[in-house]
């Protein structure tokens, strides 16, 4: 049974593990270095009151983590800013048992879509969204210059 449990700074050797057990995604996002305690604090800790985070657990063990805004570029719309699921339970339908989960809480909250982001080059994580019925929105820069994709998927 998968569930979500609010993330507290108590948790941060949990998040960690999560981060560091997921080297493609620390490739692009730090240039292949792991993030430090202070940058995770900072990227998680320093809240922006619309943004939440939350562990996802299969049973009693930690698979993944979850980081979401309400408020996107359409009302009623939710950006999914991370979902990362543990290097090691990768591949077992861990991360799309996660995404119903969470589609259907959406569904309940009443928001009407979701939107999410993806680094240009990252062609495994195209694929799965696209599998769980999102579509290309299209494509921006950051303010580093990477190439991103915004993908939106309507929940109606």
């Amino acid at each position: 049974m998968f569930t979500l449990e609010r993330v507290t700074e108590d948790n941060l050797a949990v998040i960690k593990e999560i981060f560091h057990s997921n080297p493609a995604y620390n490739e692009w996002e730090n240039k292949g270095s792991l993030c430090t305690d202070e940058e995770l604090r900072n990227r998680f800790f320093h809240p922006i009151p619309e943004r939440d985070l939350y562990f996802i657990k299969a049973d009693d063990t930690y698979v993944g983590l979850l980081n979401y805004m309400e408020g996107s570029k359409r009302d009623g719309d939710v950006r999914l800013n991370l979902l990362m699921i543990h290097g090691d339970y990768q591949g077992y339908g861990y991360g799309t048992n996660a995404y119903f989960l969470i589609e259907n809480m959406f569904k309940e909250k009443g928001i009407t879509g979701l939107e999410i982001a993806i680094p240009k080059q990252n062609k495994k994580a195209k694929r799965f969204w696209e599998g769980l019925g999102f579509v290309w929105l299209e494509e921006q820069q950051t303010s580093n210059g990477e190439a991103i994709d915004y993908f939106e998927k309507q929940l109606l």
